[in-house]
């Protein structure tokens, strides 16, 4: 869940709003529901603050509650909708991740960086396996993604030592890379190389490729990648058979953003 320090918060600052919004991004696929305290627990607050909350949430639809406990209503789907068509995403990004799906099979996303989360902004896929979703909206530690490797590889020296000093990884697998000094020097390779592989990082069966999207200045604004079950690719065949391709896409996507302003600011141009 997003956070704002005190002395990084301007003037006008809602803190209600904040609260509300908080309550509503702590339902997740280990917390589909929750009590008053649990909620209150979970999001930092005072029960009577959460009450609050939860009753305004409930009252403008977004929010439910059934037998003491509360989740979240379809409603709440209308927000991302809203972005969705709001930012073009079907017109402008999906027909690459679909025309590289089309030619290799398996998944293709693209995602941006918030703090320390990578958010899966598009998606299409022909798997069916029950792994880590990639749908959109999805939330997952930049670390341990393809994605998150190569939008980490390009912040500046600084926003990545600060990343790194602050992060505390977590073993979402047995492969996952938990140690900073390791990830450092993963996410330093990513840069020279630009691109990014993991295996079995996020979760078991995912072996994926990613490149950077660039605006005009060369900035890393956002990525791109390709996914499939780990045994049957590799991270050698998916950069032989798969590399030129979505280099290509990512090219073709920073030039198409160039015509949407609403995308543009989305990825931090």
């Amino acid at each position: 869940m997003a956070t704002i320090e005190d002395n990084q918060r301007p003037a006008e600052f809602v803190e209600g709003l904040a609260k509300g919004l908080a309550i509503l991004e702590s339902f997740d696929v280990t917390h589909p529901e929750m009590t008053l305290s649990e909620v209150a627990r979970r999001v930092g607050l005072s029960p009577a603050a959460a009450r609050r909350s939860l009753i305004t949430l409930q009252a403008l639809g977004y929010v439910q509650q059934k037998d003491k406990r509360f989740h979240l209503r379809p409603k709440i789907m209308t927000l991302g909708s809203s972005f969705y068509f709001s930012a073009r995403i079907e017109e402008v990004l999906q027909p690459d991740l679909r025309e590289l799906v089309e030619k290799f099979g398996d998944a293709s996303s693209v995602g941006t960086l918030d703090s320390e989360d990578v958010i899966y902004i598009a998606h299409v896929s022909v798997q069916r396996a029950r792994r880590a979703a990639a749908v959109m909206g999805a939330r997952y530690p930049a670390c341990a993604t393809s994605l998150g490797r190569v939008l980490l590889a390009g912040l500046s020296d600084d926003a990545l030592e600060k990343y790194l000093s602050n992060v505390h990884p977590k073993a979402l697998t047995s492969k996952t890379i938990t140690d900073p000094a390791i990830l450092r020097e993963e996410i330093l390779a990513v840069r020279e190389s630009g691109y990014a592989t993991t295996v079995d990082q996020l979760d078991y069966g995912i072996t994926a490729l990613a490149v950077p999207i660039r605006d005009m200045e060369g900035r890393t604004i956002a990525a791109l990648n390709t996914s499939g079950y780990t045994g049957i690719l590799t991270p050698e065949s998916l950069v032989t058979e798969r590399l030129p391709a979505l280099r290509q896409a990512a090219s073709h996507i920073a030039h198409a953003i160039t015509r949407y302003p609403v995308l543009q600011s989305i990825m931090g141009t």
